[in-house]
């Protein structure tokens, strides 16, 4: 009996071992420099929340609201992922993903909370700027070992996903546009997305987004219109809090894991499921 106890415990603690991660800050300076009188140098920072099992494959992930990242150390990824993202992070590492949370660079963060966001809009978004930061970053985990690299934007995070889908081409494997924006909001982010050009992304792409999302920003119907056999639509869910929030059905409230079960499947596969939460 004692034999039999001893090796349940030795094989519950591999299976901890395995699905461990260690969270690494990548910070990357950019070259520029900001403020007219200091010149304090500009810096790309990321969290890497490295699996304890070798993999390949890292997944960049670029939150809502405020779409600030404000990244000084790894403490700070917790408080950056979205709900439906940080209470399924250990599913990404059980499945050989290493999960990035992104962050805009230094010179991108404008005013601090309470007060709303003034930068990291549309205009460095959809730049070559943008697309340059995060090369910086991507280069850096391929010095990791990584070599499949893809990125993720929910809501506001989405602007950023379908322009580096389309100015990074197939630099990286495939992008995930989640609950995205298709309007401008009160802010001023989604203004860029009108007529953006969706044939000409070259990786592979998938649209994840609730059937009844409930945010003026965020509509279902305009995402089904341009995603085609691409789209992963999420139903049912918990209509509960702010529509244009974390959680309510744009966030997946009550449907986080089956979203994050076929985000994974389709990171691995390829194939898109068309249909969750029925």
């Amino acid at each position: 009996m004692k034999k039999a106890l001893l090796a349940v415990a030795a094989a519950l603690l591999c299976i901890s071992l395995a699905h461990a991660q260690t969270d690494v800050l990548i910070e990357i300076d950019t070259g520029r420099t900001e403020g007219i009188f200091t010149k304090s140098r500009v810096f790309q920072r990321a969290i890497l929340a490295k699996p304890a099992q070798p993999t390949d494959t890292a997944l960049l992930f670029f939150r809502g609201y405020p779409g600030i990242a404000r990244i000084q150390s790894v403490e700070d990824k917790q408080r950056n992922l979205q709900p439906f993202m940080r209470m399924n992070q250990r599913r990404f590492a059980q499945e050989g993903i290493a999960l990035v949370v992104m962050d805009c660079p230094t010179d991108e963060w404008g005013a601090p909370p309470p007060r709303p966001p003034t930068t990291c809009f549309d205009g460095y978004r959809s730049s070559k700027v943008h697309a340059d930061d995060v090369r910086s970053v991507i280069a850096r985990l391929k010095d990791e070992g990584f070599s499949k690299i893809y990125v993720m934007g929910h809501s506001m995070g989405s602007v950023s996903s379908r322009w580096l889908a389309k100015n990074l081409g197939n630099e990286i494997s495939g992008s995930i546009h989640s609950g995205s924006m298709n309007g401008p909001s009160r802010d001023g982010f989604g203004t860029s997305l009108f007529g953006f050009p969706y044939d000409s992304i070259a990786a592979p792409v998938l649209h994840v987004h609730n059937e009844r999302d409930a945010c003026p920003g965020t509509p279902y119907n305009f995402v089904k219109s341009y995603a085609g056999e691409n789209l992963l639509t999420v139903r049912g869910g918990v209509a509960e809090g702010d529509p244009c929030g974390a959680a309510h059905l744009h966030g997946y409230q009550g449907r986080e894991e089956v979203v994050v079960r076929a985000i994974i499947a389709w990171i691995k596969t390829g194939k898109v499921e068309r249909v969750v939460g029925e």
